[in-house]
């Protein structure tokens, strides 16, 4: 690559040019005002072009200045972005769990301490996000929990359990006055989300509120923040606010619970030679679910017994 400048040149035309000041840009890469004009004027007898016009003691982009700063920019940044991907990218023996971010907060996150007291010399790496990870791609996520029906192709899956909706506020919600009734409960403040509250609201024989009314978030762990901080009342996964309501961070506000629709699923490549989840993981995962159900007062689902690997 012979037509390669040096990086550091580089670094310093695009400070420069972005701060528009050498002193700037000196500061900023913490280096000397004379050691960003050195560079700046080797680039220059490099290229044998100007690329800052001079006017007094100032900088000025000059043309081509401008549009060689624009592509140094965007392949400085791709530099940037692989340098840190490469710095994420999972170690040799480490496990890789993809997660939903609320699920991976509010269920998953507490227990891990457990894991790594039975298991210290495993390595857990969470990645979390709403799009559903490739496990098939070279490279993915060696597991992930996921909610839905399946089945999904080319995964072994093992179900973990399922969830239940409920009505939650804050206990200083209204300044402690909560509701006592669905109806009471209906005609508070709603904070919605993606769920829907038609099956909570056939099960109280009341109609849903109209969707206008109340404050919409996209995200469950910001419905959750909003609920805790006392701006209305959610219908929510019960293996969200188990841990805050435990706490007493948020209460239940009736007894009414609903079926969630989509069950919660441990899934891992079934091709390439696996065709089980790594074990350590999927037992422990499988103790904190009958302990999660026991805590629940719900009996022990034998699906859930330490999975053995599938022929």
């Amino acid at each position: 690559m012979t037509d390669l400048p040096p990086l550091q040149a580089l670094r310093c035309f695009e400070a420069v040019a972005r701060l528009g000041s050498v002193t700037r840009a000196a500061e900023a890469l913490h280096v000397t005002h004379s050691a960003v004009s050195q560079q700046l004027r080797q680039l220059e007898a490099l290229l044998g072009l100007a690329l800052f016009e001079r006017a007094g003691r100032g900088l000025r982009l000059s043309e081509n200045g401008r549009l060689y700063a624009l592509q140094v920019r965007d392949a400085l940044g791709d530099i940037a972005q692989a340098t840190r991907l490469l710095r994420v990218r999972p170690r040799e023996g480490d496990l890789v769990v993809s997660v939903i971010p609320s699920f991976g907060l509010h269920w998953l996150l507490p227990r891990l301490p457990r894991f790594a007291e039975r298991h210290p010399q495993e390595r857990i790496r969470l990645q979390a996000g709403l799009d559903l990870q490739d496990l098939l791609r070279q490279g993915g996520a060696d597991v992930a929990i996921r909610m839905g029906h399946g089945p999904w192709a080319g995964l072994g899956q093992q179900h973990l359990f399922d969830d239940e909706l409920l009505m939650v506020a804050a206990p200083h919600f209204r300044g402690g006055r909560l509701p006592a009734t669905p109806a009471e409960v209906l005609a508070c403040p709603p904070v919605r989300s993606a769920e829907s509250w038609a099956p909570w609201c056939d099960a109280v024989g009341l109609p849903e509120p109209p969707p206008r009314t109340g404050l919409w978030i996209n995200d469950s762990n910001l419905t959750l923040e909003a609920v805790r901080l006392g701006q209305g009342v959610a219908l929510e996964r019960l293996s969200l606010v188990h841990g805050l309501l435990q706490r007493g961070e948020l209460v239940a506000l009736t007894d009414v619970r609903v079926p969630y629709a989509y069950p919660y699923w441990l899934v891992w490549p079934a091709t390439g030679g696996r065709r089980a989840p790594p074990q350590a993981f999927a037992d422990w995962l499988a103790a904190e679910v009958a302990l999660y159900r026991q805590e629940l007062g719900a009996p022990p689902s034998p699906a859930l017994s330490p999975l053995a690997p599938r022929p």
